[in-house]
């Protein structure tokens, strides 16, 4: 089982803190923007007497309001085409133990959210990375290097769309070349799609949900924790039109019992959250980005894509490993008795040896934060023993 390149460093970070340092999270997509009162307002408003156990499915007044919001952002289903999960991470574990089997393999765009690593790993499914490439900001990778990796045991392409950890947006015409894919070899497309809401300078999302002709192929998970800030209820859901996947997911949902009681509760009240809060969000972090980037990109040998959605960027840095020098950062390195956490970027490829001078860097605090954070990473790397000189690189990549 891999260890998370998100989590990994943090004995660093807690040693960091025992020494009286102030460590900045920028290593995981842990916003710090209020959860919406209605959410928090109904779980400390119940009036239930037991906590019990609830469908396995999730209760059916939240997946009947659920379906109303999907039908809102033009994705047609009912509450009978979905289960809600203990997050997004059950959500991806039941679609991969549903749809396939020990020694199949599924191509994954990289760098990608580590974790899917993990999942197949429990599923006993093989990852078969297709590599995006910061050369040309981590768009989608040609339908030709995807057919270049299908072979007879592959099932399955996984997307996550907008990106996590790059902060790309899938076009529309990229994902029609994908349901092209799709079509011609029929596969399964599992599409995580979490960060839906956080799609800025007027662009659009496609969902898979939205592609015609690939109804009975197409697996989304979502979750309810970036959307409403409120990581920690655990609440997900696994939706698919093809009943058949459905139906055999419901025996994992099943194994598990149900999913929490009180999170459903709250994400069922969530889905009032009043359309002035997520305008206040989505100008929030358009905000953070555009200072974050800029202030990546003015930083000596340094360069970071423009993100067009979720709120992480990936970026190159002057360092011989990122994860060493993400490690010194919170063991040997202080500046004004602060410091950084960042996720080094190896852990988000499947290929050996890639990613090994970038970083996955999340924009999840307050401006005033962020502003010290730079600063303080602007100090480390000046600092750190094993800077490289990649200037003309990194000058490519602004130009």
């Amino acid at each position: 089982m891999p260890a998370s390149p998100i989590r990994k460093l943090v004995p660093y970070a807690e040693e960091a803190k025992k020494k009286g340092r102030k460590v900045y999270h920028l290593n995981i997509g842990q916003p710090d923007i209020p959860t919406p009162e209605v959410a928090l307002d109904a779980v400390k408003n119940t009036d239930i007497r037991v906590v019990e156990y609830t469908h396995s499915a999730g209760n059916e007044s939240y997946r009947k309001k659920l379906a109303q919001y999907y039908q809102g952002v033009g994705i047609d289903i009912d509450h009978t085409q979905m289960l809600i999960t203990t997050g997004g991470s059950e959500a991806v574990l039941f679609a991969f133990n549903t749809c396939l089997n020990p020694g199949d393999e599924v191509i994954v765009p990289e760098p990608f959210y580590a974790n899917y690593n993990g999942f197949a790993t429990l599923a006993g499914v093989k990852v078969k990375p297709v590599t995006s490439s910061i050369d040309h900001d981590f768009a989608l990778p040609s339908i030709d290097q995807f057919e270049q990796m299908i072979t007879g045991k592959t099932r399955g392409i996984v997307i996550c769309n907008p990106n996590n950890p790059t902060g790309y947006l899938y076009s529309d015409e990229e994902m029609q070349k994908l349901k092209t894919l799709v079509q011609r070899h029929d596969l399964f497309l599992f599409s995580d799609e979490v960060y839906r809401e956080f799609v800025y300078d007027g662009r659009s999302h496609t969902s898979a949900m939205h592609l015609e002709g690939i109804e009975n192929n197409v697996v989304l998970m979502d979750s309810v924790s970036k959307r409403y800030s409120m990581c920690g209820v655990r609440i997900g859901a696994l939706i698919s039109r093809n009943q058949d996947i459905i139906n055999n997911a419901m025996k994992f949902a099943q194994a598990r019992l149900c999913p929490p009681a009180l999170g459903q509760i709250a994400s069922e009240a969530a889905l009032d959250t009043p359309q002035d809060y997520f305008d206040e969000v989505y100008n929030e972090y358009i905000e953070r980005r555009n200072y974050m980037v800029d202030a990546l990109n003015s930083m000596e040998g340094v360069y970071s894509p423009m993100p067009k959605g979720a709120f992480y960027t990936v970026v190159k840095l002057p360092v011989d490993d990122a994860e060493k020098f993400a490690q010194w950062m919170l063991s040997d390195f202080e500046y004004e008795n602060q410091t950084v956490m960042i996720a080094p970027a190896a852990g988000f490829y499947s290929t050996p040896g890639l990613g090994t001078n970038e970083a996955r860097i999340a924009y999840v605090l307050k401006i005033d934060d962020l502003k010290k954070a730079m600063k303080t990473l602007e100090e480390a790397l000046k600092a750190y023993p094993g800077r490289t000189v990649e200037q003309e690189a990194s000058e490519a990549g602004k130009k």
